[in-house]
């Protein structure tokens, strides 16, 4: 007889597994980071890895979708709000907060290595698309409201916002100086002089 599996414990564990993997990339890049020591980390068997991902790419892609799904439930966090340059720029604070997390620069740098690879490449545009897609929707209510810039059309601003926070990600991964703490307050301060009407 086969053993009933409980979805929230098979959750759980592949969460585990996923924050492990995680830290393994960030310190150890795509092409040093290996199954083992994600294993390690995770406190688990290669056998238990192999159930949950085949491959260390289906691992990566799923750190992705994951980040990719935060993203769609943050946009019905904010559904019943009604003030949409809040909004805009609690998306771009959320950015900021993001990139907080020490791992991510050396995860920017892992997918980096890699995003030529077309799962990849395709799960980057997915995400890219969904963060254009939250934005936009509240570009178009601000300026309705009067609350921003009206001189451009809500899918450049929207292109533009997107550039600042995916832009300040890419500078914490690259610049070792720049660091989300200190450099929040002018990321916030940027996105409030361009949206300005």
């Amino acid at each position: 007889m086969a053993r009933t599996v409980d979805p929230a414990r098979h959750e759980a564990r592949r969460l585990v597994i996923i924050d492990a993997a995680l830290t393994v990339f960030a310190e150890r890049g795509y092409d040093g980071a290996t199954t083992a020591e994600i294993c390690r980390r995770a406190g688990i068997g290669s056998g238990t890895f192999f159930h949950y991902f085949p491959t260390k790419l289906e691992l990566l892609l799923a750190i992705l979708t994951l980040g990719i799904a935060e993203v769609r439930e943050q946009a019905e966090l904010y559904a019943d709000r009604t003030d949409p340059l809040g909004v805009l720029l609690d998306i771009v604070e959320r950015g900021a907060d993001d990139a907080a997390d020490p791992r991510m620069p050396g995860f920017v740098r892992a997918v980096g290595g890699i995003m030529q690879q077309p799962d990849v490449a395709a799960k980057l545009e997915e995400d890219a698309r969904t963060q254009r897609d939250l934005l936009l929707p509240w570009v178009e209510k601000a300026q309705q409201a009067g609350q921003i810039r009206t001189d451009l059309t809500p899918a450049r601003i929207t292109s533009w916002l997107y550039l600042l926070t995916d832009g300040f990600l890419g500078r914490i991964a690259d610049e070792e100086t720049f660091t989300p703490h200190t450099e929040k307050p002018v990321l916030l301060e940027t996105a409030r002089r361009f949206l300005a009407p």
